[in-house]
């Protein structure tokens, strides 16, 4: 504790008394004085030396029983009760006094030992009252006034409106409000003072702006300097009163309240520091405000300019908003879809859902939900070449496994061969072997190279190098070993002797060729007769392989050449694979300028023709081998 309450707690105790504003009197049990401090001593007019061990000349008589009453009830009500009554007091010249008094018990421990009576003039509380009220008139209408000035949301108009209510509350006679910018002060409103002050600037570090700030108060009243004041135009200035108001925590600028014909009180202070702190709020609600606009007209602007479709939607998912992306990517106007759902399938909150427009365009649609007004918003966007680059890795992912499986397996088949019964057969078998292995090994360096092409063209066109070559001699090599491959099958190659040349690429033909065979070996799984044949029909050459597999229903016969079918007819559902084969053969075979279909084979099974152009036409002189 500091030395200034070094003393005694007796010490404390009588200070306190001595410099209460109210008349304190303590009584004991027979109603002696023991306590009369100062202001009772300038109340009533006995001093205290003639007061202490009597009792107190101050009650009337024909208040004797009211006196002791009250005295009873305090002794009687226990702990805390108190009595607060209007009355008469003697003074000592004979007067009555109008007084309030509040009279409590003076307890020691838990007895009571006397009382304590507090009394004060009842017209300095009738004064208090008063002040109280106009006080609360005041505040009232300062509420009236916050409300004018909140109703306002254009920020000039909001500081003409808090300078003139500020004369109107402080009773200044004129008024004015000055915005704080960098190191700078300027006018922004006036009232009842020249017109041409408005928006003249001063330097902060001179004004009476700075003298607040430094003092860390949000009011103060300044008298002297004020002719250097430029804005201070008024006759017979004496008394300025200045306010800090603070938007967002930080200074934002100041009222001042000009007073020329009366002074300003405490009461005058208190209102302008509310009106200020109230300013403060309105300014920043106007400053708001105006973001709020032009953050709006950002909004729009992004919202009408996105690349992006963009959707807004109500609690019950109808559509309130439709940018023009949302136009252009779905083909529906914003009158087709607002206040209907979208036209669209959503995702759950922060996931996303990818969909296909009957336009055939891929979409990839997101949502979020706004709290506090519970409408979605909705965003999507065109991801269709996304998809189409995904598909097409797919499709060489795909390609490459397929389409090396039966190379691999042949030259796989043939080094197990040699491996496991070199001593067995003979020069010729090695030596055939040895050719196999060596063939279906040139044969996947070229399809690697083709694989790579395909994937560069793109899944819907494949590029491919359109040259005569010998279609015999690439049905010879893709057939080469195959009778060994499966004890089941049994396989024919029939190739007409005058089979032309033929316009396109042999690395994809041998790409087709092996495919093709493969879904016969693989869809035949009892075994049976693999036969292929190759003639000339008009300008173009035909290469047929008929197995005696599950075949394949009517209604499929168009679809398994399309990407990732495997139709579910019969039991080609149980061969596996991802419906890639046959999609590719087509695709390589169209690319060629020919094409493969898929029969009936009659007897049971499969029958698929595949068509390629003639190098040369009939009746050409140029050789067809």
């Amino acid at each position: 504790m500091g030395d200034e309450w070094a003393g005694s707690d007796d010490e404390i105790a009588r200070a306190v008394l001595a410099s209460s504003p109210n008349a304190v009197v303590a009584l004991d049990r027979d109603q002696s004085v023991l306590v009369w401090n100062a202001a009772a001593e300038r109340l009533f007019g006995w001093p205290a030396a003639d007061m202490l061990g009597r009792r107190a000349p101050i009650v009337p008589g024909e208040l004797t029983a009211e006196h002791n009453a009250v005295l009873e009830r305090v002794r009687t009500g226990g702990a805390g009760n108190s009595v607060s009554l209007r009355t008469k007091r003697l003074r000592s010249d004979g007067v009555l006094l109008d007084v309030r008094v509040d009279i409590s018990a003076l307890r020691l421990g838990n007895s009571v030992a006397g009382y304590v009576c507090v009394h004060h003039l009842a017209q300095a509380e009738e004064a208090a009252k008063s002040r109280m009220a106009r006080r609360a008139r005041l505040v009232r209408r300062l509420t009236d006034v916050v409300g004018d000035i909140n109703a306002e949301l254009e920020l000039p108009a909001v500081l003409d409106r808090i300078s003139a209510s500020l004369t109107e509350l402080t009773g200044a006679d004129a008024g004015g409000f000055v915005l704080i910018e960098g190191d700078k002060l300027r006018l922004v409103s006036t009232y009842q003072l020249p017109d041409q002050l408005r928006g003249t600037t001063r330097d902060l570090r001179t004004s009476l702006v700075d003298k607040l700030l430094r003092t860390g108060k949000t009011v103060m009243l300044e008298s002297e300097g004020l002719g250097d004041l430029v804005w201070a135009r008024l006759t017979g200035l004496h008394t300025i009163a200045l306010g800090l108001a603070a938007v967002g925590g930080r200074p934002y600028g100041a009222l001042y309240a000009l007073f020329a014909r009366r002074k300003p009180g405490h009461l005058e202070l208190e209102l302008l520091e509310l009106l200020a702190g109230h300013a403060g709020i309105a300014a920043g609600n106007a400053v708001a405000y105006q973001e709020a606009v032009r953050q709006r007209a950002h909004e729009r602007a992004v919202f009408d300019a996105s690349a992006d479709g963009i959707a807004v939607l109500d609690e019950a998912g109808r559509v309130l908003r439709w940018n023009p992306a949302a136009v252009d990517l779905t083909g529906y106007a914003a009158a087709a879809v607002i206040g209907g759902p979208p036209p669209f399938p959503l995702p759950g909150p922060g996931e996303k859902r990818t969909f296909q427009l009957e336009s055939g365009r891929w979409l990839d649609v997101v949502s979020a939900g706004i709290e506090e007004t519970g409408e979605v918003v909705i965003d999507f966007r065109d991801v269709t070449a996304a998809k189409e680059l995904e598909e097409a890795k797919d499709l060489f992912l795909a390609t490459t496994s397929h389409e090396l499986r039966t190379p691999i397996t042949i030259v796989r088949g043939f080094a197990s061969t040699l491996d496991s019964r070199w001593d067995k057969l003979s020069d010729d078998e090695r030596r055939s072997a040895v050719r196999t292995i060596a063939e279906r090994s040139r044969s996947l360096g070229g399809l690697m190279d083709h694989l790579l092409l395909g994937a560069r063209a793109g899944a819907d066109e494949l590029a491919v190098r359109i040259e005569s070559f010998d279609l015999a001699e690439r049905i010879d090599v893709a057939t080469l070993g195959l009778p060994v491959l499966s004890d089941k099958h049994r396989v024919e190659v029939r190739v007409a002797d005058d089979l032309p040349r033929v316009l396109g690429d042999p690395l994809a033909t041998d790409i087709v060729l092996g495919q093709v065979l493969e879904n016969a070996f693989k869809y035949s799984p009892q075994g049976g007769l693999i036969r292929v044949e190759a003639w000339r029909e008009e300008d173009t050459a035909v290469v047929v392989v008929d197995d005696e597999g599950v075949g394949i229903a009517p209604t499929d016969r168009e679809r398994i050449f399309e990407r990732f079918v495997q139709v579910d007819s019969g039991d080609r559902r149980r061969f596996g694979g991802v419906g890639l084969g046959l999609y590719i053969v087509r695709s390589l075979a169209r690319a060629q300028g020919g094409d493969v279909s898929a029969h009936p084979r009659p007897g049971g099974g499969t029958r698929l023709r595949l068509v390629m152009r003639c190098a040369s036409p009939i009746g050409s002189d140029t050789p067809t081998r």
